[in-house]
Protein backbone atom coordinates (compact mmCIF):
# COMPACT_ATOMS: atom_id res chain seq x y z
CA UNK A 1 0.00 0.00 0.00
CA UNK A 2 1.13 3.65 -0.90
CA UNK A 3 1.87 6.07 1.85
CA UNK A 4 -1.06 8.31 1.94
CA UNK A 5 -0.38 12.52 1.44
CA UNK A 6 -0.72 13.78 5.13
CA UNK A 7 -2.61 17.08 3.82
CA UNK A 8 -5.00 15.54 0.89
CA UNK A 9 -6.70 18.67 -1.06
CA UNK A 10 -8.86 17.13 -3.00
CA UNK A 11 -8.13 19.79 -6.02
CA UNK A 12 -4.65 19.13 -6.05
CA UNK A 13 -3.22 16.26 -3.96
CA UNK A 14 -3.54 12.53 -5.46
CA UNK A 15 -1.49 9.76 -4.28
CA UNK A 16 -0.26 8.39 -8.10
CA UNK A 17 0.23 10.64 -10.73
CA UNK A 18 0.44 9.14 -14.26
CA UNK A 19 2.44 11.76 -16.66
CA UNK A 20 0.69 9.93 -20.42
CA UNK A 21 -2.73 8.58 -21.21
CA UNK A 22 -2.42 6.59 -24.21
CA UNK A 23 -2.00 2.98 -23.97
CA UNK A 24 0.57 2.69 -21.15
CA UNK A 25 -1.17 5.52 -18.72
CA UNK A 26 -4.44 4.39 -19.19
CA UNK A 27 -3.86 0.43 -18.97
CA UNK A 28 -2.04 1.40 -15.59
CA UNK A 29 -5.03 3.45 -14.30
CA UNK A 30 -7.20 0.96 -14.68
CA UNK A 31 -4.71 -1.81 -13.49
CA UNK A 32 -4.10 0.06 -10.01
CA UNK A 33 -8.05 0.34 -9.49
CA UNK A 34 -8.34 -3.06 -9.82
CA UNK A 35 -5.52 -3.94 -7.75
CA UNK A 36 -6.48 -1.41 -4.78
CA UNK A 37 -5.05 0.47 -2.69
CA UNK A 38 -3.36 2.73 -4.94
CA UNK A 39 -5.59 5.94 -3.04
CA UNK A 40 -6.44 8.61 -5.57
CA UNK A 41 -5.30 8.97 -9.03
CA UNK A 42 -4.81 11.73 -11.27
CA UNK A 43 -3.39 11.17 -15.06
CA UNK A 44 -2.13 14.23 -17.06
CA UNK A 45 -2.30 14.46 -21.17
CA UNK A 46 -0.19 16.88 -22.52
CA UNK A 47 -2.45 16.85 -25.49
CA UNK A 48 -6.25 17.35 -26.29
CA UNK A 49 -7.33 13.65 -25.95
CA UNK A 50 -5.48 10.77 -24.52
CA UNK A 51 -3.88 8.76 -27.06
CA UNK A 52 -3.08 11.05 -29.47
CA UNK A 53 0.49 10.09 -30.73
CA UNK A 54 1.56 6.12 -31.10
CA UNK A 55 -1.46 4.99 -29.24
CA UNK A 56 -3.82 6.29 -32.18
CA UNK A 57 -1.60 5.82 -34.73
CA UNK A 58 -1.03 2.08 -34.49
CA UNK A 59 -1.88 -0.86 -37.17
CA UNK A 60 -1.81 -2.67 -34.11
CA UNK A 61 -2.18 -6.85 -34.01
CA UNK A 62 -1.03 -9.65 -31.54
CA UNK A 63 1.36 -11.83 -33.05
CA UNK A 64 3.66 -13.80 -30.26
CA UNK A 65 6.82 -13.46 -32.10
CA UNK A 66 6.62 -9.63 -32.88
CA UNK A 67 9.23 -7.52 -30.63
CA UNK A 68 11.50 -10.73 -30.08
CA UNK A 69 11.83 -13.16 -26.84
CA UNK A 70 12.10 -10.56 -24.90
CA UNK A 71 8.50 -9.12 -25.33
CA UNK A 72 7.15 -12.79 -25.88
CA UNK A 73 6.11 -13.40 -22.39
CA UNK A 74 4.05 -10.21 -22.10
CA UNK A 75 3.09 -10.77 -25.43
CA UNK A 76 1.71 -14.21 -24.26
CA UNK A 77 0.47 -13.20 -21.16
CA UNK A 78 -1.76 -10.65 -22.80
CA UNK A 79 -3.37 -12.95 -25.28
CA UNK A 80 -6.25 -14.24 -23.08
CA UNK A 81 -7.08 -10.64 -21.86
CA UNK A 82 -7.27 -9.48 -24.89
CA UNK A 83 -9.73 -11.83 -26.43
CA UNK A 84 -11.78 -12.21 -22.98
CA UNK A 85 -12.39 -8.52 -23.76
CA UNK A 86 -13.54 -9.16 -27.04
CA UNK A 87 -10.66 -6.97 -28.77
CA UNK A 88 -8.99 -9.78 -31.07
CA UNK A 89 -10.02 -10.81 -34.64
CA UNK A 90 -8.42 -13.22 -35.71
CA UNK A 91 -5.88 -12.59 -38.98
CA UNK A 92 -3.04 -15.21 -39.20
CA UNK A 93 0.41 -14.02 -39.33
CA UNK A 94 2.99 -14.85 -42.08
CA UNK A 95 6.84 -14.63 -41.65
CA UNK A 96 8.40 -14.73 -45.37
CA UNK A 97 11.77 -16.09 -46.06
CA UNK A 98 14.02 -15.09 -49.17
CA UNK A 99 16.22 -17.50 -50.90
CA UNK A 100 19.23 -18.19 -48.39
CA UNK A 101 17.25 -17.37 -45.33
CA UNK A 102 15.93 -20.83 -45.08
CA UNK A 103 18.28 -21.99 -42.12
CA UNK A 104 17.55 -18.28 -40.69
CA UNK A 105 13.95 -19.18 -40.98
CA UNK A 106 14.32 -22.34 -39.26
CA UNK A 107 16.27 -21.07 -36.54
CA UNK A 108 13.57 -18.50 -35.86
CA UNK A 109 10.86 -21.11 -35.48
CA UNK A 110 12.98 -23.15 -33.33
CA UNK A 111 13.96 -20.44 -30.91
CA UNK A 112 9.65 -19.19 -30.33
CA UNK A 113 9.01 -22.74 -30.11
CA UNK A 114 10.56 -23.76 -27.33
CA UNK A 115 8.76 -20.73 -25.73
CA UNK A 116 5.97 -22.37 -26.83
CA UNK A 117 4.59 -19.96 -29.46
CA UNK A 118 2.58 -22.19 -32.02
CA UNK A 119 4.43 -21.81 -35.35
CA UNK A 120 4.32 -23.81 -38.41
CA UNK A 121 6.91 -23.87 -41.26
CA UNK A 122 5.50 -24.01 -44.93
CA UNK A 123 6.64 -24.15 -48.32
CA UNK A 124 6.69 -21.81 -51.38
CA UNK A 125 3.63 -23.72 -52.95
CA UNK A 126 1.56 -23.49 -49.63
CA UNK A 127 2.17 -19.40 -49.23
CA UNK A 128 1.29 -19.20 -52.62
CA UNK A 129 -2.28 -20.55 -51.97
CA UNK A 130 -2.25 -17.60 -48.93
CA UNK A 131 -0.78 -14.82 -50.54
CA UNK A 132 -1.64 -14.77 -54.52
CA UNK A 133 0.74 -13.56 -56.78
CA UNK A 134 3.92 -14.35 -55.07
CA UNK A 135 6.62 -13.11 -56.36
CA UNK A 136 9.78 -15.29 -57.18
CA UNK A 137 12.83 -15.35 -54.78
CA UNK A 138 10.11 -16.00 -51.99
CA UNK A 139 10.66 -19.42 -50.85
CA UNK A 140 9.41 -20.38 -47.36
CA UNK A 141 7.29 -18.73 -44.39
CA UNK A 142 6.72 -19.41 -40.85
CA UNK A 143 3.16 -19.57 -39.96
CA UNK A 144 1.80 -18.33 -36.47
CA UNK A 145 -2.15 -19.39 -36.95
CA UNK A 146 -2.72 -17.64 -33.47
CA UNK A 147 -2.06 -13.79 -34.81
CA UNK A 148 -4.86 -11.32 -34.47
CA UNK A 149 -5.65 -7.95 -35.05
CA UNK A 150 -6.19 -5.86 -32.21
CA UNK A 151 -9.10 -3.13 -31.61
CA UNK A 152 -7.00 -0.41 -30.77
CA UNK A 153 -9.32 2.50 -29.85
CA UNK A 154 -11.98 -0.25 -28.01
CA UNK A 155 -8.91 -1.08 -26.01
CA UNK A 156 -8.22 2.43 -25.34
CA UNK A 157 -11.12 3.79 -24.54
CA UNK A 158 -11.85 0.66 -22.42
CA UNK A 159 -8.89 0.98 -20.05
CA UNK A 160 -10.06 4.94 -19.78
CA UNK A 161 -13.58 4.01 -18.77
CA UNK A 162 -12.38 1.22 -16.38
CA UNK A 163 -9.78 4.17 -15.03
CA UNK A 164 -12.62 6.42 -14.11
CA UNK A 165 -15.32 4.16 -12.83
CA UNK A 166 -12.59 3.33 -10.57
CA UNK A 167 -12.23 7.24 -9.45
CA UNK A 168 -9.18 8.20 -11.84
CA UNK A 169 -9.49 11.25 -12.78
CA UNK A 170 -8.34 12.34 -16.48
CA UNK A 171 -6.64 16.17 -16.83
CA UNK A 172 -6.53 16.84 -20.91
CA UNK A 173 -4.32 19.52 -22.38
CA UNK A 174 -2.04 19.41 -19.49
CA UNK A 175 1.71 19.60 -20.33
CA UNK A 176 4.03 18.77 -17.17
CA UNK A 177 6.51 22.37 -16.88
CA UNK A 178 8.31 21.28 -13.91
CA UNK A 179 8.92 19.22 -10.90
CA UNK A 180 9.95 18.70 -7.56
CA UNK A 181 10.34 16.57 -4.95
CA UNK A 182 10.01 18.41 -1.39
CA UNK A 183 8.81 16.78 2.34
CA UNK A 184 8.66 13.26 1.05
CA UNK A 185 5.92 14.27 -2.14
CA UNK A 186 6.35 15.74 -5.93
CA UNK A 187 5.33 19.15 -6.57
CA UNK A 188 4.41 19.47 -10.05
CA UNK A 189 4.17 22.46 -12.24
CA UNK A 190 2.07 22.24 -15.07
CA UNK A 191 2.45 24.65 -18.37
CA UNK A 192 -1.19 26.71 -17.30
CA UNK A 193 0.39 27.20 -13.69
CA UNK A 194 -2.07 24.90 -11.92
CA UNK A 195 -0.06 23.07 -9.19
CA UNK A 196 -0.34 19.13 -8.06
CA UNK A 197 1.25 17.44 -5.23
CA UNK A 198 1.76 13.56 -5.78
CA UNK A 199 3.23 10.60 -3.66
CA UNK A 200 4.25 8.85 -6.69
CA UNK A 201 5.10 10.19 -10.70
CA UNK A 202 4.17 7.38 -13.09
CA UNK A 203 6.52 8.06 -16.25
CA UNK A 204 4.17 7.02 -18.97
CA UNK A 205 5.27 9.77 -21.50
CA UNK A 206 6.13 7.65 -24.10
CA UNK A 207 8.96 9.84 -26.79
CA UNK A 208 8.73 12.34 -23.87
CA UNK A 209 10.09 10.07 -21.17
CA UNK A 210 13.49 11.10 -21.09
CA UNK A 211 12.77 14.75 -21.02
CA UNK A 212 9.87 14.19 -18.25
CA UNK A 213 12.58 12.60 -16.22
CA UNK A 214 15.21 15.03 -16.31
CA UNK A 215 12.93 17.57 -14.99
CA UNK A 216 12.43 15.09 -12.14
CA UNK A 217 16.22 15.07 -11.78
CA UNK A 218 16.73 11.20 -13.56
CA UNK A 219 18.94 10.11 -15.22
CA UNK A 220 17.62 9.45 -19.06
CA UNK A 221 17.88 6.07 -19.88
CA UNK A 222 18.02 6.60 -23.92
CA UNK A 223 14.82 5.89 -24.68
CA UNK A 224 14.62 6.86 -28.57
CA UNK A 225 11.52 7.90 -30.35
CA UNK A 226 11.57 6.54 -34.08
CA UNK A 227 9.51 7.57 -36.81
CA UNK A 228 7.54 4.57 -38.37
CA UNK A 229 5.03 5.27 -41.57
CA UNK A 230 2.03 3.90 -42.32
CA UNK A 231 0.16 3.52 -46.04
CA UNK A 232 -3.35 3.13 -46.44
CA UNK A 233 -3.61 2.26 -50.65
CA UNK A 234 -6.33 0.66 -53.00
CA UNK A 235 -4.39 -2.22 -55.01
CA UNK A 236 -5.58 -4.53 -57.59
CA UNK A 237 -6.78 -7.44 -57.32
CA UNK A 238 -8.38 -6.05 -53.69
CA UNK A 239 -6.93 -8.31 -51.19
CA UNK A 240 -9.30 -10.54 -49.40
CA UNK A 241 -10.07 -9.77 -45.95
CA UNK A 242 -8.85 -13.38 -44.81
CA UNK A 243 -4.88 -12.71 -45.98
CA UNK A 244 -2.74 -12.91 -43.14
CA UNK A 245 -0.40 -10.25 -42.00
CA UNK A 246 2.65 -10.84 -43.95
CA UNK A 247 6.18 -9.83 -42.94
CA UNK A 248 9.48 -10.82 -43.55
CA UNK A 249 12.51 -12.20 -41.65
CA UNK A 250 14.76 -9.38 -42.41
CA UNK A 251 11.79 -6.58 -40.70
CA UNK A 252 11.83 -4.67 -43.91
CA UNK A 253 7.84 -4.30 -44.73
CA UNK A 254 4.72 -5.80 -43.38
CA UNK A 255 0.96 -5.44 -45.11
CA UNK A 256 -2.19 -6.51 -44.39
CA UNK A 257 -5.73 -6.44 -45.35
CA UNK A 258 -8.29 -3.51 -43.71
CA UNK A 259 -11.71 -2.99 -45.36
CA UNK A 260 -10.83 -3.88 -48.48
CA UNK A 261 -7.44 -1.58 -48.47
CA UNK A 262 -3.68 -2.50 -48.14
CA UNK A 263 -2.30 -1.23 -44.98
CA UNK A 264 1.01 -1.16 -45.43
CA UNK A 265 4.67 0.04 -44.18
CA UNK A 266 8.29 -0.60 -45.07
CA UNK A 267 9.33 -0.82 -41.19
CA UNK A 268 11.04 2.55 -41.27
CA UNK A 269 13.04 3.21 -38.00
CA UNK A 270 13.98 7.37 -37.96
CA UNK A 271 15.37 8.78 -35.07
CA UNK A 272 13.20 11.74 -34.11
CA UNK A 273 12.88 14.49 -31.58
CA UNK A 274 9.78 13.99 -29.72
CA UNK A 275 7.25 15.29 -32.12
CA UNK A 276 3.59 15.21 -34.17
CA UNK A 277 4.68 12.95 -36.35
CA UNK A 278 4.24 13.32 -39.86
CA UNK A 279 5.48 11.08 -43.01
CA UNK A 280 7.95 11.84 -45.92
CA UNK A 281 7.64 10.88 -49.59
CA UNK A 282 10.90 8.89 -49.62
CA UNK A 283 9.18 6.44 -46.49
CA UNK A 284 5.46 6.40 -48.48
CA UNK A 285 7.38 5.38 -51.96
CA UNK A 286 9.86 3.03 -49.97
CA UNK A 287 6.03 1.45 -48.75
CA UNK A 288 5.24 0.91 -51.75
CA UNK A 289 8.31 -0.49 -53.65
CA UNK A 290 8.85 -3.22 -51.01
CA UNK A 291 5.30 -4.11 -51.44
CA UNK A 292 5.53 -4.73 -54.86
CA UNK A 293 8.56 -6.34 -54.47
CA UNK A 294 6.66 -8.78 -52.60
CA UNK A 295 3.56 -9.36 -54.70
CA UNK A 296 2.46 -8.74 -58.39
CA UNK A 297 -0.45 -6.49 -57.48
CA UNK A 298 -0.53 -2.87 -58.34
CA UNK A 299 -1.22 0.26 -56.14
CA UNK A 300 -3.58 2.13 -57.63
CA UNK A 301 -3.67 5.43 -55.33
CA UNK A 302 -2.40 6.02 -51.79
CA UNK A 303 -5.54 7.21 -50.11
CA UNK A 304 -3.92 7.79 -46.54
CA UNK A 305 -0.66 8.07 -44.64
CA UNK A 306 0.84 8.97 -41.48
CA UNK A 307 3.49 8.68 -39.47
CA UNK A 308 3.70 7.74 -35.39
CA UNK A 309 6.89 7.68 -32.99
CA UNK A 310 7.92 4.28 -31.34
CA UNK A 311 9.95 4.70 -28.50
CA UNK A 312 12.70 2.29 -27.20
CA UNK A 313 15.10 1.65 -24.56
CA UNK A 314 18.39 0.75 -25.77
CA UNK A 315 17.77 -2.54 -25.23
CA UNK A 316 14.53 -2.57 -27.31
CA UNK A 317 12.76 -3.83 -24.14
CA UNK A 318 10.32 -1.88 -22.21
CA UNK A 319 10.90 -0.33 -19.30
CA UNK A 320 9.03 -0.91 -15.87
CA UNK A 321 9.58 -0.12 -12.23
CA UNK A 322 11.01 2.54 -9.84
CA UNK A 323 13.72 4.65 -10.66
CA UNK A 324 16.89 2.99 -8.69
CA UNK A 325 17.86 6.51 -7.95
CA UNK A 326 15.07 9.15 -7.37
CA UNK A 327 12.53 8.26 -4.83
CA UNK A 328 8.47 7.78 -5.91
CA UNK A 329 9.76 8.06 -9.58
CA UNK A 330 7.99 5.25 -12.05
CA UNK A 331 8.90 4.32 -15.56
CA UNK A 332 6.55 2.95 -17.38
CA UNK A 333 8.00 3.36 -20.72
CA UNK A 334 9.79 2.45 -23.85
CA UNK A 335 7.02 0.06 -25.33
CA UNK A 336 8.19 0.42 -28.41
CA UNK A 337 5.61 -1.76 -31.58
CA UNK A 338 4.60 -3.45 -29.35
CA UNK A 339 2.86 -1.49 -26.11
CA UNK A 340 -0.73 -2.48 -27.32
CA UNK A 341 -0.38 -6.14 -27.36
CA UNK A 342 1.67 -6.36 -24.36
CA UNK A 343 -0.81 -3.96 -22.61
CA UNK A 344 -2.70 -6.14 -20.43
CA UNK A 345 0.19 -8.12 -18.80
CA UNK A 346 2.41 -5.06 -18.85
CA UNK A 347 -0.59 -2.70 -16.69
CA UNK A 348 -0.70 -5.53 -14.13
CA UNK A 349 3.16 -6.13 -14.10
CA UNK A 350 3.47 -2.54 -13.39
CA UNK A 351 0.91 -1.78 -10.89
CA UNK A 352 2.01 -4.65 -8.97
CA UNK A 353 5.33 -3.27 -9.09
CA UNK A 354 4.62 -0.01 -8.11
CA UNK A 355 1.85 -0.78 -5.59
CA UNK A 356 4.96 -3.86 -3.57
CA UNK A 357 2.41 -6.63 -4.39
CA UNK A 358 5.00 -8.47 -6.32
CA UNK A 359 4.71 -9.32 -10.23
CA UNK A 360 3.14 -11.81 -10.61
CA UNK A 361 4.94 -14.71 -13.12
CA UNK A 362 6.52 -12.17 -15.23
CA UNK A 363 10.02 -11.78 -14.17
CA UNK A 364 10.35 -8.28 -13.33
CA UNK A 365 14.42 -7.99 -13.70
CA UNK A 366 14.38 -7.74 -17.24
CA UNK A 367 12.50 -4.48 -17.68
CA UNK A 368 13.91 -3.21 -14.19
CA UNK A 369 14.86 0.86 -15.16
CA UNK A 370 17.94 -0.28 -12.80
CA UNK A 371 19.36 -2.54 -16.03
CA UNK A 372 20.72 0.58 -17.25
CA UNK A 373 23.08 1.18 -14.32
CA UNK A 374 24.75 -2.36 -14.02
CA UNK A 375 28.10 -2.51 -14.90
Amino acid sequence: MLPRDPRPDPRSACDVLIVGAGMAGASLAAALVACGNAGRILMVEGERQPGYHATGRSAAFWQETYGGPGVQPLTTASGPVLAQLGMLKRRRGLTLARKGEEAALDAFIARFSALGVAMELLPRDAIEALVPGLREGWVAGAMEEDCCDIDVAGLHQHYLAQARKGGVELLCDARVAGMAREGGAWHVTLADGQALRAQVVVNAAGAWADELAGMAGAAPLGITPYRRTMVQARVAPAPSDDLPLVLDLGETFYFKPESGRIWLTPHDEHPSAPCDAAPEEIDVANAIDRFEAVVDWQVERVEHRWAGLRSFAPDRLPVYGFDPEVAGFFWCVGQGGFGIQTAPAAADLAARLLLGLGAGGIDPEVYAPGRFLKV
